[in-house]
């Protein structure tokens, strides 16, 4: 299981970009897929991107696709989430979660919300 720190949220306007950081430690023996997930009020928790620590493939849901590109950095063991052109229907606390990668991160990344390790997430909030 792996300990995991968020950080980057905050308040922006429609149209803008934030950066979501999630550093990882506790195992660097095996490889992980490590995501984020979102939950805002009254709604279900999604699912939004994904990446494995091994090879870098990723995952994305359809409603980020061409905005979010989620990155790693293995050497500072950190997870990044470049979010652009954000919209107020991106408005939620975001959680980072990690699993160990038992399957390709298009069919692991699904269940984000289920992984065994998240963090303590971060509120993301764009309205002007």
């Amino acid at each position: 299981q792996l300990q995991l720190v968020e950080s980057g949220g905050g308040l922006v306007q429609p149209g803008g970009s934030l950066r979501l950081s999630c550093a990882f430690s506790g195992d660097a023996l095996n490889y992980y897929a490590i995501g984020w997930f979102r939950q805002a009020p009254g709604k279900k928790r999604e699912a939004i991107s994904c990446i494995s620590t091994g090879d870098g493939a990723t995952y994305y849901a359809d409603s980020v696709k061409g905005r979010f590109t989620i990155s790693r950095d293995v050497t500072q063991s950190t997870v990044y989430l470049q979010m652009n052109s954000l919209e107020p229907e991106d408005t939620a606390v975001y959680y980072c979660a990690a699993d160990p990668l038992t399957s390709v991160v298009r069919v692991l990344c699904r269940f984000l919300s289920d992984f065994q390790s998240q963090g303590q997430g971060t509120q993301v909030t764009v309205s002007s």
